[in-house]
C-alpha cells in the first residue's frame, strides 16, 4: 500500500475539515436510522422460555432483572463444542461495564444453545464475567430465527408481557464491536480485502482469533 501523502499542517487541516463535513452528514444519517429503528413495530414473545443459569432456572421475563429493556446476544456455542465462535468471542470481549446500560433501564445477557456446564467452562477459559445463560432444551434460539448462527435481539417488557423490537445478524453485529470502530480510524483500517485505501488481503473477519490465540 502507498502510504498517505505528506503535506503541510495547513493542507492537512483543509483535508480534515472536508472529511469532517462528510462525517457529520453520516452522524446525522445514523441518528435518523436509529430513530427509525426505535419506531419499528414489535412482536409478542413467549415470556415463559426456560433458561438454565448459575442461579437456577429463569424465564425470559427474569432475564430483564427488573429493567424494561433487554439486549440478548445469541452466541455460537452449541452442545458438544469445545470452544466458542471466534467472532462471537470478539463481540463479548468488547462488551463494556453493564452499569452504563442499567442506568438507561437496559440489561444485557449472552445466550447460547450449549449446556450451562459447557458455557461456564468456556466462560472461565476466556475470563469473562458477563451474564450468560443456556437455552439448551428450549425453542428460544430457533424461535429467534438464529438457527446455527449468531444474532442480536432486543426485547421490551410491558408489565409481564415481552415483545421483540429488533433483530440483526451478519454485518449488523459490527455495531457492537468497538475494536472494529477503532481500526476504522487508522490508516490501514481492518486490513481486509474489501476495503479501499487499505493494504489488507484478508477475507472479512478471517483474522479474528480468541484473545489468547493471537
Amino acid at each position: 500500500m502507498t502510504l498517505p501523502k505528506i503535506v503541510s499542517p495547513e493542507e492537512w487541516q483543509t483535508a480534515r475539515d472536508t472529511l469532517l463535513v462528510k462525517e457529520k452528514e453520516l452522524t446525522k444519517a445514523q441518528d435518523a436510522l436509529a430513530a427509525e429503528r426505535r419506531g419499528l413495530p414489535m412482536v409478542r414473545f413467549d415470556a415463559k422460555y426456560e433458561f438454565d443459569t448459575p442461579a437456577g432456572p429463569k424465564s425470559l421475563l427474569d432475564l430483564f432483572e427488573g429493567h424494561r429493556q433487554l439486549i440478548v446476544y445469541h452466541f455460537m456455542l452449541h452442545p458438544g463444542d469445545e470452544v466458542g465462535c471466534p467472532g462471537c468471542s470478539l463481540v463479548v470481549d468488547n462488551i463494556g461495564h453493564l452499569a452504563h446500560l442499567h442506568a438507561r433501564d437496559v440489561t444485557l445477557t449472552v445466550v447460547a444453545p450449549a449446556t450451562l456446564a459447557e458455557i461456564e467452562r468456556y466462560k472461565a477459559r476466556m475470563g469473562w464475567t458477563v451474564p450468560w445463560v443456556s437455552a439448551h432444551g428450549s425453542e428460544f434460539t430457533a424461535d429467534s430465527g438464529v438457527g446455527g448462527g449468531f444474532g442480536i435481539s432486543v426485547f421490551l417488557r410491558d408489565g409481564d408481557d415481552v415483545f421483540r423490537t429488533y433483530f440483526t445478524t451478519g454485518r449488523g453485529g459490527d455495531q457492537l464491536v468497538g475494536t472494529l470502530r477503532y481500526l476504522d480510524l487508522t490508516p490501514f483500517g481492518r486490513q481486509e480485502d474489501w476495503e479501499e485505501n487499505s493494504p489488507g488481503t484478508d477475507a472479512p473477519s478471517s483474522w479474528w482469533r480468541r484473545h489468547n490465540e493471537y
